[in-house]
């Protein structure tokens, strides 16, 4: 395969955001995979962050990591989610780092004093991220989402480029446009006009939808289709209907009844390898729709009030349910209201397992903690992530080691007992960007643990985010105690597991086991969390 032969398909939106762009995308993806190829998909975002690592998860919800350490959208984690795949730093480009990189080129006088330009710098500057991908002749097909709506401002250099790229790239590109037909109550019909209007501002920038996906809530008959395709330039057969899903995994599976992947091989002159394979995801929604039980899960956070900032543990336990032919009925709790032992054993009672979120500074930390000696007072299978698995060693400090105001050198600097204390190559550090802990690192596990019973081996690799550990000084303490380092990185001995072998199961991790968990391969410790829980 050599780099020429690799297809290249831009996904823009219209009218609205939050049609579901990158789930469309996945979705492609995985239909152009089980037919035998090799597929990739990058999102290319336009806000002028470098990257989301500093954006607040109300905001822009979950930050999603990569083996390589890029902090991301949260796009990406649904590329690996569909593909089993894993995504890298060239998966997400920001206009943050678009511009970042024209400017460090000016200032180093790689332009020999041209004046610097939106046109041709820039988009040279953005065409060549979307070439990164399939240069070294690796895949058969980039998939590229443009980030935001057509007409914004911000998206302007970027279907700039995609114009130049049709001109460039021929027969060896092409263009979906996802866009709404809403359905008007009162009128008792759907329209079309929205869709007509969002495929001629796309016009006006000289970029011409090969194909349209099109959301709806109602059936989009034939008529209405072929009216489409007449005042938007492209062939009946090329609209898509998107119809609204029970779950996202079900899009795959329409998109395949609509012929999407025919669509899109036909214009592309590329036959199908082989003959679509779906049964490992056919079998995965079979479980997921049909579980034989149900398990109740509190899931204690401080930004419940938008899901999104927990988007991979939440999928992660989609897929664990179904491995366990269960369903996950999660509460989501906010820690701030766990202020008490009343409020927290009213607020748990009843649940057959927590899980403590991840996050970062003082705010619902307490509640947190509470919700963690709920959980190893009263038995109940726990999981902690990341800050999760900080509280589990603060409340432990706390209330069986009786080092009374122990805590984390994050939430309080003047703590005799900081169990929880900065790493020592991050206290140098002052810009906050890109400079935790991040990215895929080893860890090995002890024999006879939860964690090995888990992942059915000594050595693992894991994703981190984080620029507080486990605090070495009082690991005697702990294990003598009761509370087990189950798991350490072998090059410089940091904490990455905490285990207590006689409750019934009780694991914190300092890594976000989260990222790695997809359809076709479902998180161990999620897993095994679930079956913990299912027994109790």
């Amino acid at each position: 395969m050599s780099a020429s032969s690799t297809k290249y398909i831009f996904v823009t939106g219209g009218v609205t955001s939050s049609l579901g762009k990158g789930i469309i995308s996945a979705s492609l993806a995985k239909l152009l995979q089980a037919r035998g190829f090799k597929v990739t998909i990058q999102k290319l975002d336009p806000y002028i962050n470098i990257d989301p690592g500093t954006l607040n998860p109300y905001e822009h919800g979950e930050c999603y990591v990569t083996d390589d350490g890029a902090e991301t959208d949260l796009d990406l984690g649904h590329y690996e989610r569909f593909l089993n795949v894993p995504t890298s730093q060239a998966n997400n480009i920001t206009t943050g780092r678009i511009y970042q990189s024209v400017i460090s080129k000016e200032r180093k006088g790689v332009y020999l004093g041209k004046t610097v330009q939106v046109v041709p710098h820039i988009t040279d500057e953005i065409k060549d991220s979307i070439f990164r991908l399939g240069k070294d002749g690796n895949y058969d097909f980039v998939i590229t989402e443009i980030g935001g709506t057509v007409g914004d401002i911000e998206s302007l250099p970027y279907i700039e480029s995609i114009r130049q790229l049709r001109w460039e790239l021929g027969n060896n590109c092409l263009c979906i446009h996802l866009t709404l037909v809403p359905y008007l109550a009162a009128a008792g019909e759907l329209k079309t006009k929205p869709t007509q209007h969002s495929v001629k501002m796309l016009l006006e920038y000289g970029v011409q939808p090969d194909i349209l996906v099109c959301r709806t809530e109602k059936y989009l008959p034939k008529e209405l289709r072929r009216k489409i395709a007449q005042f938007c330039n492209v062939s009946p057969d090329a609209v898509i209907e998107s119809m609204d899903a029970s779950t996202i995994y079900d899009v795959p599976m329409l998109m395949l009844e609509e012929g999407l992947d025919k669509v899109v091989l036909s214009k592309l002159n590329m036959p199908s390898r082989q003959e679509l394979d779906m049964t490992a995801w056919k079998q995965f929604l079979h479980n997921h729709k049909n579980p034989n039980n149900v398990v109740k899960i509190g899931l204690v956070g401080k930004y419940v009030e938008l899901k999104d900032a927990y988007k991979s543990i939440a999928e992660a336990f989609i897929h664990a349910g179904a491995a366990n032919h269960c369903q996950v009925d999660l509460q989501w709790i906010h820690s701030e209201a766990l202020t008490d032992a009343t409020i927290t054993n009213k607020t748990l009672q009843g649940l057959h397992g927590i899980l403590v979120a991840p996050g970062f500074g003082d705010r619902g930390i307490e509640g947190k903690i509470n919700a963690v000696q709920y959980a190893r007072e009263n038995n109940i299978p726990f999981f902690g992530i990341c800050l999760g698995m900080q509280c589990a060693v603060i409340e432990y400090a706390r209330n069986v080691l009786g080092l009374h105001d122990a805590h984390s050198s994050e939430m309080n600097k003047n703590t005799q007992h900081p169990v929880i204390d900065m790493m020592e190559e991050q206290k140098k550090i002052t810009n906050k960007g890109g400079t935790m802990r991040l990215g895929s690192y080893e860890c090995t596990i002890t024999p006879n643990t939860n964690a090995h019973t888990a992942y059915n081996t000594t050595n693992i690799t894991e994703r981190h985010r984080h620029r507080y550990e486990f605090n070495d000084a009082y690991r005697t303490q702990y294990q003598q105690a009761g509370m087990l380092c189950t798991g350490v990185n072998p090059t410089n001995n940091l904490v990455e597991i905490v285990e207590i072998p006689t409750h019934k199961w009780f694991v914190g991790v300092q890594y976000h086991p989260e990222y790695k968990s997809t359809v076709e391969q479902p998180h161990p410790l999620f897993s095994s969390f679930i079956k913990a829980s299912m027994s109790k």
